[in-house]
């Protein structure tokens, strides 16, 4: 039967079995994480037994606490914590990093206990900036946080962006757990083991840092119950500790990181031997979450020959579906004014997250929005995006549902030269596992997109342009994601054009251009660039004969790709040629950059020509 374990030497016991456990996991799958995980066996015991609030049958509970391992490599312990409450078996924890195993090597949410992936350093800790803000802002469920952080990776920018927004942020309900056991990888780590170096750093952050003996229950025990009564300000417990403690062959060795121990029956009788405790974890206050208020927006409409922004459009479709629904949350970059977002801000206050300029803390944050439920929206501008691309790589890993909006994309910005200009993004979203990525041309396509967006699995990414462009569509028209719209048609087409966003009326502008030489072309308007829609393309394809895409990004991974991947497995692809962003460009005004880039009208149809007299 599980156990109220609460004196200092049955949470040593644990302590000891959570690492026996440990090394036997990791000796049965021939790799893992031993040392890793028994220098912090003490730190989880005491949170296992005495302060985590968890009902392990019933993970949905919004009342759980949330338990963060950002050292993720650390998941042999996690899973011993798993197995001494009960949750899984010891013949499952023996399954450890086998095939079909929910004990992946790093844990995933594969485990219903597990709410994010972890692994990729320096990334737990900013997800859990992410947990404590629902809890300390949109819900009251009175839930913590304990976020699991080695010291190796307090060597990583993203770290010190969530020391910083918890810290401004006064978020009481968040606990950072630092085992500093002075061994990375390849050595000692930066400040090996001078525990006040990161003190000092971290209380300067707004933090309540408390140092204890990472081996000692009482301590650590003392160091919890501080933090849970601390108010108005997150708490980090710096704890010392040693690398594979309790077993002399590699306590404090180097060389025996990310390894099983070299002799695990030795380890073990090192130990004490197996033990079998099953531990009775403190349930939380059961709580129900109550459903969201939904309703259809009414979402703008914009006159059909009129211009507009899609930044605009999707910053006024935004605040339109925070009146319809009370579950979507907007987080921003600090450029609110820029990208819109900040329309849904002035109105809707109390689900809009400033996240300044921290791209990285930005999509965490976004991410543990969404796994308690909320469905997020952050926006920046393109370019910026790609400081965060490790953290949207990990949000896929964590079956994430995020809703990203990169605005000021493309030369066509203008003036503010390439350090502004993403270019490269419909690449790096397309790159991202079961992704969708869409890139509207007009202020209705991009309102209805912005929208559809809520409804969306994966992640999903929609591009908006800064200035303003000719609306096309009318305001009832919908935009299916996967789809594409064939604006000019005819039997009698010689050639296709493909574009998204600023070069559909470029290609509308050459396609006139073509007729009066003569050459008549059908449009295309590939406003989903994945999933793309390979049946238009092909069925083009085999009537015109002639593809020419033209896109304002790299050539590499963008539309251009996108089109010729749709003929993959199916018929050869016809005669094609590309245009895109093929130089680097400098400050100019918007038509100059299309010019410069040879994506314009006049490039276009010059393009076409050559191609249709092949």
């Amino acid at each position: 039967m599980p156990e109220a374990v609460s004196s200092t030497d049955r949470m040593a016991e644990l302590g000891q079995q959570l690492r026996v456990d440990a090394v036997r996991a990791c000796a049965e799958a021939g790799s893992g994480h031993a040392t890793s995980s028994m220098s912090a066996a003490d730190l989880m015991a005491v949170l296992l037994a005495k302060h985590l609030r968890y009902d392990f049958d019933a993970p949905e509970d919004p009342g759980n606490d949330e338990l963060i391992f950002s050292k993720g490599h650390a998941s042999p312990l996690l899973y011993a914590m798993f197995t001494a409450a009960g949750a899984i078996s010891e013949d499952e924890l023996l399954t450890f990093r086998s095939d079909g195993s929910r004990l992946e090597g790093h844990p995933t949410p594969r485990l219903p206990w597990v709410e994010v992936a972890t692994g990729s350093l320096g990334q737990g800790l900013p997800l859990g900036v992410g947990f404590a803000l629902v809890t300390a802002r949109l819900e009251t469920t009175g839930s913590r946080v304990w976020v699991l952080c080695g010291d190796s990776e307090l060597a990583e920018g993203s770290v010190w962006e969530a020391f910083e927004h918890a810290g401004t942020s006064g978020l009481d309900n968040l606990t950072a757990i630092v085992d500093v056991n002075r061994l990375g990888q390849r050595g000692p780590t930066r400040h090996g083991w001078d525990v006040d170096a990161y003190s000092r750093r971290i209380r300067a952050f707004g933090w309540n840092v408390i140092e204890v003996e990472g081996h000692d229950p009482d301590q650590i025990d003392r160091a919890f119950a501080t933090a849970t009564g601390t108010t108005g300000m997150p708490t980090a417990i710096v704890a010392r500790t040693s690398k594979g403690k309790g077993v002399a062959a590699v306590e404090d060795q180097e060389g025996a990181h990310g390894k099983p121990l070299p002799d695990t029956e030795e380890a073990i009788r090192e130990l004490g031997g197996r033990r079998s405790m099953r531990v009775r974890v403190a349930r939380p206050e059961s709580l129900r979450r109550g459903s969201p208020r939904r309703s259809e927006p009414k979402l703008p409409g914009y006159e059909v020959g009129a211009e507009a922004a899609t930044r605009t459009a999707f910053g006024e479709a935004l605040t339109a579906l925070g009146h319809a629904r009370s579950d979507v949350v907007v987080l921003d970059g600090e450029v609110s004014d820029s990208t819109r977002s900040g329309y849904f801000a002035e109105e809707h206050p109390e689900r809009f997250v400033q996240c300044y300029i921290a791209e990285q803390q930005l999509v965490a944050a976004a991410v543990g929005l969404q796994a308690r439920g909320w469905v997020p929206y952050l926006a920046t501008f393109a370019a910026f995006l790609t400081r965060a691309h490790d953290f949207l790589r990990m949000a896929a890993v964590s079956g994430a549902n995020l809703r990203v909006v990169g605005s000021h994309a493309g030369v066509s910005i203008g003036k503010d030269g390439p350090s502004q200009m993403g270019l490269e993004d419909l690449a790096m979203f397309r790159a991202v596992a079961g992704s969708a990525v869409l890139h509207p041309c007009d202020a209705n396509q991009a309102a209805q997109l912005t929208a559809g967006m809520a409804d969306l699995d994966g992640i999903s990414y929609l591009r908006a342009t800064r200035g303003n462009t000719p609306v096309i569509y009318g305001p009832e028209e919908t935009f299916p994601v996967g789809g594409s719209r064939v604006l000019r048609s005819s039997p009698e087409d010689q050639i296709t054009l493909v574009a998204a966003g600023v070069t559909v009326p470029e290609a509308l502008r050459a396609a006139d251009r073509l007729a009066e030489a003569g050459i008549p072309a059908r449009v295309i308007d590939l406003y989903s660039i994945k999933p793309v829609d390979t049946a238009t393309l092909r069925t083009a394809a085999e009537e015109t004969g002639r593809l020419l895409t033209v896109e304002d990004h790299w050539p590499q991974g963008g539309l251009g790709a996108a089109v010729l991947e749709a003929f993959a497995g199916g018929p050869p692809p016809p005669r094609y040629t590309t245009l895109a962003v093929r130089a680097m460009p400098a400050s100019a005004t918007p038509e100059e950059q299309l010019r410069h880039a040879g994506i314009d009208a006049e490039a276009i149809a010059d393009a076409a020509r050559a191609l249709a007299a092949s």
